[in-house]
């Protein structure tokens, strides 16, 4: 596993006393469907959202495998999941897009406000006919002069209802198959695009979602990330951290609750010993053990991998794999 530095060990040490304040009034948060505005407060003078950002936009400058590093203990210690959703979402579906891909114009416009979490971001992709296969998408965005005229509709977007900046994958021409879509940043208050009522799902309650909607909605050219049907590759890049960066969120979780069951197992007795002096109750810790370290090598190594510059698709399917199987089937996945 990687050797952290000192650095980064401060650093995550420094920004971990903040998560407290991210768990604070957690059950309210968990059973009403609505964005944790209290707590976001605390996220934006925590610093957690400048992590990956360059310093000239107010950002800390960290690297991927640093970021992912104070994420994990974000998910060790706090135990809002939807806050934790909600702080990768903004900060990959637009963070990350922005600064990779935005002119330098439109990150000095928007990029600082991202960094400091006055304008929340998120991405919209899944539609309602053709779900996330993003080659089936049916919104489109025709040139008109110095703008793109957006015409269709999003699901399922996350942070959507509190959403102040959106980048919306549409197609620009529908016969150029993957060279047909392209991304764009969106504001909020642009005229032509309105968002649906909140959905309350089945968990992540502070984590609410909402369709978006686009009429005739006018985009200036200058919003384009990236180049003209090259969304697809913004696209693949934002995946990319997207699940790096949850997937070792919900790692964090998994050693939360792997604490939990070794606290139990050492504090409570049957038959006059130790709970977990019991072979099956041992074995079952040592499953988890394996499982919470087997998860976190794939995640950090295809971070490597990913930071070196190398293909990673084979291996970033794997780490979602093994990390998702393992939270269900070894149960450090269920709520606690």
């Amino acid at each position: 596993m990687i050797a952290w530095s000192k650095d980064d060990e401060r650093l995550k040490e420094g920004i971990s006393l903040w998560f407290g304040k991210f768990d604070e009034d957690r059950p309210r948060h968990g059973r009403e469907p609505a964005f944790p505005r209290e707590p976001w407060l605390a996220v934006m003078e925590s610093g957690i959202l400048r992590l990956p950002f360059d310093e000239k936009w107010g950002g800390l400058g960290q690297s991927l495998l640093t970021t992912m590093y104070v994420l994990e203990e974000l998910g060790r210690c706090c135990r809002n999941t939807g806050l934790n959703f909600g702080i990768t979402t903004h900060m990959v579906s637009t963070g990350v897009a922005l600064q990779r891909f935005g002119s330098t114009a439109l990150k000095d416009a928007h990029l600082p406000q991202v960094c400091a979490g006055t304008a929340i971001g998120t991405h919209a992709v899944t539609e309602p006919d053709s779900g996330s296969d993003a080659l089936g998408m049916r919104t489109t965005a025709t040139a008109d002069g110095d703008c793109y005229r957006l015409s269709g509709s999003k699901a399922f977007v996350g942070n959507g209802p509190v959403a102040d900046l959106v980048v919306v994958y549409a197609r620009t021409e529908p016969a150029a198959g993957p060279l047909g879509v392209t991304a764009f940043l969106v504001a909020r208050d642009t005229p032509g695009l309105t968002f649906g009522d909140p959905v309350e799902g089945t968990g992540l309650k502070s984590a609410p979602l909402c369709s978006l909607f686009l009429d005739d909605c006018r985009v200036p050219k200058t919003h384009v990330l990236g180049r003209v049907g090259a969304g697809l590759l913004v696209l693949d890049h934002v995946r990319t951290w997207e699940i790096l960066c949850c997937f070792i969120v919900s790692t964090g979780e998994m050693r939360r609750r792997l604490d939990r069951c070794l606290a139990y197992a050492g504090e409570h007795s049957a038959f006059g010993r130790s709970v977990g002096g019991f072979q099956a109750v041992a074995k079952r810790i040592v499953d988890m053990k394996i499982g919470l370290e087997t998860s976190r090598k794939w995640l950090y190594d295809t971070a490597e991998k990913f930071t070196a510059g190398r293909k990673v698709s084979a291996d970033l399917a794997t780490a979602k794999l093994v990390a998702d199987r393992i939270a269900a089937t070894l149960g450090l996945g269920r709520a606690a």
